[in-house]
């Protein structure tokens, strides 16, 4: 029975230590693939969301042609978008040259703050584009700085104070 024992605890430690050890690899190697994609986009194409903003008000006024694309999931941007721009998820850039054929196309990228939109313009510069723009800081900081967002369900709406998630007490909800 000792012997059983002693083989089931050193199977089972076997297995432990390359997972730990496997989630410190993971880790580091997410950030260096996040490092190498923040790499290859040029240091004037970073921009903040003033400079969106400013954009956003040249395309509205039909004096600039750019697109500016929003990379949150479905739901978040149903939530709270910057009106006239487009919803590609963040998982899916390999669908972009399809739709965006012309690499010199002027391209604004956003998601909630700047992790996928790393990842997301990083990949466009990869695939060939070279004219795109990375606004920093996201929904997160529109929303912050008082701009008008689009609401699926309520239209125009402005934010007057930002909330990761919003934490509520119910007396009663009905969840469906």
């Amino acid at each position: 029975m000792k012997t059983i024992s002693f083989y089931l605890i050193l199977a089972l430690s076997l297995f432990l230590i390359p997972i730990t050890s496997q989630s410190t690899t993971l880790k580091e190697g997410e950030a260096a693939v996040l490092k190498d994609l923040r790499s290859v986009i040029p240091a004037d194409k970073f921009k903040t969301i003033e400079d969106l903003h400013k954009k956003w008000e040249e395309v509205q006024a039909g004096k600039s042609e750019a697109v500016i694309i929003d990379i949150r999931t479905e739901a978040e941007f149903d939530a709270g978008h910057i009106i006239g721009s487009s919803n590609v998820d963040s998982g899916h850039s390999y669908g972009l040259p399809k739709k965006i054929t012309d690499a010199n196309t002027e391209i604004w990228v956003f998601c909630r703050t700047k992790h996928r939109a790393s990842y997301f313009v990083g990949m466009l510069y990869k695939y060939g584009y070279n004219n795109v723009y990375f606004a920093e800081g996201g929904i997160k900081a529109w929303a912050e700085k008082g701009y008008t967002l689009g609401n699926k369900y309520l239209g125009e709406v402005k934010v007057t104070k930002y909330h990761k998630k919003l934490k509520e007490d119910f007396f009663y909800r009905e969840n469906k």
